[in-house]
């Protein structure tokens, strides 16, 4: 509606405004609801990104180096997130990490604004509404879902606890009726059906579910297993994590100078082996295993599985979509990542909970095994029902429609 340069300026704005709060907050409260708003800035700077990137470059070798820059930059950006959290913990100067980010997160509002080219005429004329319905309905439902998962492990009674079951029921119910809404009803849906009729589009969003999520048990419990049984102190966590930082910043760059030459297929089916890798080396693990010989290979798995999904797959997904489409395109990605996060998560503390009384260890090492599971589903959806070719230079979706109207 206001285009990806109105967006992301904001969101980045946001994030400084509510990063300053944060770091003279007064207690667990007002700290809560500051990350709790923070959370707001990223949901709308990260898909309004991929957004400007994808409609910005046309498909072909300069699109793909971009592309992987940027994710060369989340890497980057990761490790010096960590950074600076484990210095401020080490150190108990835990404020300084959110007066730091609202800092940066300034300058990044500020380059922005002055160099990012505005797209706000242009979005305007195409005459798109907002679908409030279908926004506060998957919204609804979504937050009921992944509350009732997230909170059954800790509730009296598990899943019978009236609450729960009650969530988990009338979130479900929620999202029926946002799928009659999207697919019957909205003029301009949120979630559009065609969005998924672009081939391999449903299988491959699938997959990266099962990815993008058991991503975040890797990165949460391997900080608790390194903490617990590695004697693992803030910055030496930071040292630990290291490589998945670095090997981000090289990978994602040569990725970027491979994918015209390399087809995708190849490259996401080496991602998914990685990602089984990962969790399964923290699985087999034994008590006192060197760092060197099990945790450094699952850091490089980690980043190698991660780093190449994120990138050949947004090229993937932004080139076939149409420029009306780039903004939802964009949204899905960052909503399939988020939301793999938080519910797979909800579904690790489940099997954390339900393994407590053999040991912590074993504890999370069945949480590991789970994570490996989920990891060889999305692979097995990957291999068998997605086909992604070499990203070469060729016509946006908009030109090929024109050239087959004339046609």
């Amino acid at each position: 509606m206001y285009g990806g340069y109105l967006v992301y300026t904001v969101g980045i704005t946001w994030l400084a405004v509510w990063s300053l709060i944060a770091g003279f907050s007064q207690n667990e409260l007002m700290m809560n609801f500051c990350r709790a708003f923070q959370g707001l800035g990223p949901a709308a700077y990260l898909p309004s990104s991929l957004m400007l990137l994808g409609s910005i470059y046309r498909p072909g070798p300069r699109k793909n180096l971009v592309f992987s820059i940027y994710g060369a930059c989340a890497a980057f950006g990761f490790y010096v997130g960590i950074f600076f959290a484990g210095l401020a913990a080490q150190e108990g100067f835990w404020h300084m990490y959110f007066l730091i980010g609202a800092i940066m997160s300034s300058i990044t509002a500020f380059t922005s604004y002055l160099t990012i080219p505005s797209d706000i005429k242009e979005r305007r004329a195409m005459g798109v509404k907002m679908d409030w319905l279908g926004a506060i309905l998957i919204s609804s439902g979504l937050i009921l879902v992944v509350f009732a998962v997230t909170d059954s492990s800790h509730a009296s009674n598990g899943w019978v606890t009236p609450y729960i079951y009650i969530s988990l029921i009338i979130g479900v119910l929620l999202l029926a009726v946002a799928v009659y809404i999207e697919g019957w009803v909205a003029e301009i849906p949120l979630l559009p059906f065609d969005l998924f009729r672009t081939k391999y589009m449903t299988p491959l969003v699938i997959a990266l579910f099962f990815f993008y999520g058991p991503f975040g048990i890797l990165l949460f419990y391997s900080t608790f297993y390194m903490t617990d049984f590695m004697n693992g102190t803030p910055l030496k966590l930071v040292a630990w994590f290291s490589p998945m930082a670095l090997g981000g910043c090289i990978i994602s760059t040569a990725g970027g100078l491979l994918l015209h030459i390399i087809p995708g297929q190849v490259l996401v089916v080496i991602s998914g082996i990685c990602w089984i890798i990962a969790p399964l080396m923290f699985a087999i693990a034994p008590p006192g295993a060197n760092y060197w010989e099990y945790t450094f290979p699952a850091m490089i798995c980690g980043t190698l599985a991660i780093d190449t999904t994120f990138n050949v797959t947004n090229i993937f997904i932004t080139t076939n979509m149409p420029l009306k489409r780039q903004g939802l395109s964009g949204a899905l990605i960052n909503s399939v990542l988020q939301l793999g996060i938080a519910l797979f998560l909800g579904f690790a503390d489940v099997v954390a909970t339900a393994t407590q009384s053999q040991g912590l260890m074993k504890s999370y090492k069945a949480v590991f095994w789970f994570e490996t599971a989920c990891a060889g589903l999305g692979f097995f959806v990957l291999v068998c029902f997605v086909r992604i070719s070499k990203q070469k230079s060729e016509l946006t979706i908009e030109e090929k429609l024109v050239l087959e109207a004339q046609a």
